[in-house]
């Protein structure tokens, strides 16, 4: 291999585990050391203040902002003990990203020196600039004004010298500009629709939580040959490289011994997650070589959702302390599993209910089957939308790619439940029926246990399945950011549960007792979205033609897909739920374009120049070095045997121009493309014109270079291969 590439990969090989010391105390007491927690609060505020704070957070109460005078001093004698210096508004703008702009704890006192303030103004609302982050046309250039407004849901945290405070970010004009603000707002549309449902069955419920559990997989890379990857570098992913002979074939590396250098950042990162209130709970190896999962106890989903966004950083930051490189890309390597973030999504009560967990009792089974069945239908309504919510440039390379769900919504329910919807389809009684939460499995084997089996299987093709308590959207991707998911998903269940009270209210109007007005529209709502429903094979080309004659949105070009957005139901939904108006959805819409465009645009310029600047001349050098051997050939065997020695070399020196040729070619015609679409004023058709016509040509010309990586010797070859990069030592 070339010497530069020798060097870096030898650096990698001979790199050991960080050693990272274990904290004398327990997990359990040092968890949320970091975090402005209701400990603190009690501890920091003023007995009535904290109660009123505690109203705002617990019950939705409208905050009163002469407290946060109060609120803000608590949180900067806390924060100062801790060593902390600036403060600064958290938030998470249309970039999947967060934001962040850092003020000290400092004023001028009046007397030539400063002090530490911190006042309830500055808690509650602060200007950043609306018109540098993605606005979708919302904001001209000129026009800077933006704010942020404390999120007093989600508790302030630390991180290094800074007090963080979540926040939403809107336009001068009131429109979100962010995630949290539309997420918040339907969050509430949830709980307002869902409490009416509830009442049905339980007259103590005063609140209806939205919970998130989500796993999240990643891959990490050695620091030294991510540096020599200048594609990885630029966009995440390789956008070449010919498969190594050994990947992820023997199933070897999922749950496997993980390694040392790999076991010290997880519990480097685990140690700073606990400390910051981040219940992490689960990890593992997962399928494909470099790539791993991590996974926390579910919470309420605002707060999980700022949680994940957190670890992000936490991992981008941590896995350089170990020599890594974090790779979050749906798709970093071709030819092995890409990565997702399931995102395990709940209803719960302030009572302790699960609303989508069996009962013991008949009654609560109805309650059961009333909550699923309105998910189903509202993912039924609005698959195509909830597409769009999980679409990207960077997803599209996962999503059907045999490691993840089909660009086809659906739901998988397991065997027990399908059958009781269908016996409840097929039935006209008014009787109720017993779904067992977990059933026994014993084995001939005496010394060990009976084994509780749960009412569902897992099936890993379906993107929406039911898991026992819980509906797991699976193709959300592991770099977005899980609010896109939710805000769609949170608010197509709470159009549907106001559907859902409305069509059962009319029925008791009319005489019919409530139990039997509740299952008659379920039974109804059971034929409707049967659509939705498949237990099957996502994978197989015959889910796919099935799923065009139900009806189901089989679009798989990303831009096409966002215009699910903006179809008039969608508009109507985000409309009267007070989620979104339609303004802020076209606005949405236009950075997703814009963002579509960019992705692709870096993309096909990166490979551009390492095809010209990389490949080419290493594969034209070893070309003249194949002509000169040929050349020498014939010299010492003037009589004609030069040409049988020669033959291969002959072969060879007319595959690599056949190769060399084909890619000046089309990077030439990629370039035109670029220039073509970019003449294109609307986003939307071009982000189409960079996806139809720019998109291909991607892996067209990667498949000539990666013809080239097995060509050309191996000690020219300047980037590292996927034999290097995939494999930690």
């Amino acid at each position: 291999m070339s010497k530069l590439r020798f060097r870096v990969v030898e650096r990698a090989f001979k790199k050991k585990a960080v050693e990272v010391p274990t904290p004398a105390a327990r997990p359990s007491e040092y968890y949320a050391m970091y975090v402005f927690n209701r400990e603190k609060m009690f501890k920091y505020l003023p007995s009535k203040v904290y109660e009123k704070l505690i109203d705002v957070i617990d019950n939705g109460a409208t905050l009163d902002r002469n407290i946060a005078n109060d609120v803000a001093k608590g949180m900067k004698n806390w924060a100062m003990e801790m060593g902390v210096t600036h403060y600064t508004h958290w938030f998470h703008p249309l970039t999947e990203g967060t934001a962040e702009k850092h003020d000290a704890f400092v004023e001028h006192d009046g007397k030539g020196g400063v002090l530490e303030e911190f006042s309830g103004k500055l808690l509650v609302q602060q200007e950043p600039d609306a018109s540098s982050f993605p606005n979708g046309g919302i904001r001209n250039t000129f026009e800077a004004r933006g704010y942020t407004a404390w999120d007093p849901s989600s508790p302030a945290f630390i991180i290094d010298d800074t007090l963080c405070i979540p926040t939403i970010f809107i336009s001068y004009t009131g429109e979100s500009l962010d995630y949290k603000a539309p997420l918040l707002k339907s969050l509430h549309a949830v709980n307002t629709a869902a409490l009416d449902v509830c009442r049905y069955f339980y007259s103590d419920v005063k609140k209806v939580f939205t919970n998130l559990g989500w796993e999240q997989e990643y891959f990490l890379i050695d620091e030294d040959l991510y540096a020599a990857r200048p594609d990885l570098l630029l966009t995440g992913r390789t956008l070449m490289g010919h498969d190594s002979a050994k990947n992820q074939q023997l199933e070897d590396h999922y749950f496997g011994a993980i390694p040392m250098r790999v076991a010290s950042f997880m519990k480097d990162l685990e140690i700073e997650a606990l400390k910051l209130g981040i219940p992490v709970k689960t990890r593992h190896n997962e399928v494909a070589p470099n790539q791993f999962e991590l996974a926390p106890i579910f919470e309420e989903c605002n707060l999980a959702i700022d949680h994940n966004m957190l670890v992000m950083s936490l991992m981008r930051k941590i896995s350089r302390r170990h020599g890594f490189r974090l790779l979050l890309h749906e798709k970093p390597f071709k030819g092995v599993n890409g990565s997702g973030k399931h995102n395990n999504w709940s209803l719960g009560t302030d009572t302790g209910v699960l609303l989508m967990a069996p009962g013991k009792t008949q009654e609560e089974n109805l309650r059961f089957i009333t909550f699923v069945v309105n998910s189903l239908m509202a993912v039924y309504r609005h698959n195509g939308l909830l597409k769009a919510s999980i679409s990207s440039a960077t997803n599209a390379h996962r999503l059907g790619a045999n490691e993840a769900p089909p660009a086809i919504i659906s739901s998988f329910l397991g065997k027990q439940l399908s059958q009781v919807l269908d016996y409840i389809e097929s039935s006209d009684k008014d009787e109720l029926v017993n779904v067992a939460a977990k059933t026994g499995l014993k084995l001939d084997i005496p010394h060990i246990p009976e084994l509780m089996i749960d009412n569902t299987d897992r099936n890993r093709t379906s993107p929406f399945a039911f898991t026992g308590n819980r509906f797991e959207f699976r193709a959300v991707g592991s770099e977005a950011n899980c609010a896109s998911a939710m805000i769609a998903l949170n608010t197509a269940v709470a159009e549907q549960l106001i559907f859902f009270k409305k069509d059962v209210d009319m029925l008791i109007a009319k005489g019919e007792p409530k139990i039997s007005a509740i299952l008659d529209v379920i039974r109804k709502y059971i034929k409707i979205c049967k659509p939705i429903h498949f237990d099957g094979n996502g994978y197989s080309d015959e889910w796919k033609e099935e799923a065009a004659r139900r009806g189901l949105d089989c679009e798989t070009s990303v831009p096409l897909i966002f215009d699910n957005y903006l179809k008039p139901e969608s508009v109507a939904m985000f409309e009267t739920a007070g989620v979104m108006t339609k303004k802020e959805l076209q606005a949405r819409n236009e950075v997703k374009w814009e963002t579509y465009t960019k992705k692709i645009q870096i993309e096909s310029r990166v490979l551009g120049d390492l095809a010209m600047n990389h490949i080419v001349p290493v594969a034209t050098q070893y070309q003249t070095d194949l002509i000169n051997n040929v050349s020498q050939l014939k010299n010492l065997y003037p009589d004609g045997k030069w040409q049988k020695l020669s033959a291969k070399n002959l072969e060879l020196i007319e595959e690599i121009a056949e190769h060399t040729a084909y890619i000046k070619e089309h990077v030439d015609s990629m370039v035109e493309s670029r220039k073509a679409a970019n003449r294109i004023d609307h986003e939307r058709e071009k982000a189409i014109a960079y996806h139809d016509n720019i998109a291909p040509m991607l892996d067209e010309i990667r498949y000539h270079i990666d013809k080239l990586e097995l060509i050309v010797d191996n000690e020219m070859w300047t980037l590292p291969k996927y034999r290097e990069l995939l494999f930690i030592r």
